[in-house]
């Protein structure tokens, strides 16, 4: 796939069914994402690769997570059980912050969130369909414990990985909608 017509027309796909992305797949993602920008060369990002029985795991982290602030309602626990399973792989992208002189945290957390896109754009050149969520379990502190993440690191997102049911035709918005002229005099 030619990569103007990649980034023109690469959609979120929210359904996906097996098959998960190949091993072969996995690590054009993972060395895509390797090359995002990074000021400092500091590589402030690593990534979780969540699949099979994992899933069921990391479904029960949510409902845990989210029953600890709050009481949940039957459809709440189902829906926050359910979440993981809506693909068959998941990756979390999480942004790992380093103390630099030179690069602040909002540059590194950048490098994570170009990192990710740069998993989710590899993918559809393959083939693979993915959608970047977030949500409440993304920034949830009991969830980023019983994923083990470290003090100075967040979740940037979870990808999730596989085939759509479909393809949605999602219309482009115009450039000169977002775009103004400045300093031209």
């Amino acid at each position: 796939m030619d990569a103007v017509e990649l980034l023109l027309n690469r959609v979120s796909s929210p359904v996906l069914e097996e098959p998960a992305p190949t091993p072969e797949q996995l690590d054009l993602l993972y060395r895509a994402a390797l090359r995002a920008p990074d000021h400092g060369s500091l590589r402030p990002y690593r990534f979780l690769q969540i699949e099979g029985s994992g899933r069921e795991k990391l479904g029960q982290v949510f409902v845990e997570a989210a029953s600890a602030e709050r009481e949940l309602s039957d459809a709440e626990e189902q829906k926050l059980r359910q979440a993981p399973l809506r693909a068959p792989m998941l990756l979390v992208v999480i942004a790992s912050l380093q103390s630099h002189p030179k690069v602040p945290e909002i540059e590194q957390q950048i490098t994570a969130g170009c990192a990710a896109h740069s998993m989710i754009l590899a993918a559809f050149a393959q083939g693979v369909d993915a959608i970047w969520r977030s949500g409440e379990m993304a920034f949830n502190p009991r969830v980023k414990q019983r994923l083990g993440l470290a003090e100075n690191e967040q979740i940037i997102g979870f990808i999730y990985l596989g085939k759509a049911r479909k393809h949605r035709v999602v219309p482009c918005p115009q450039p000169g909608e977002f775009v103004q002229k400045w300093g031209k005099g």
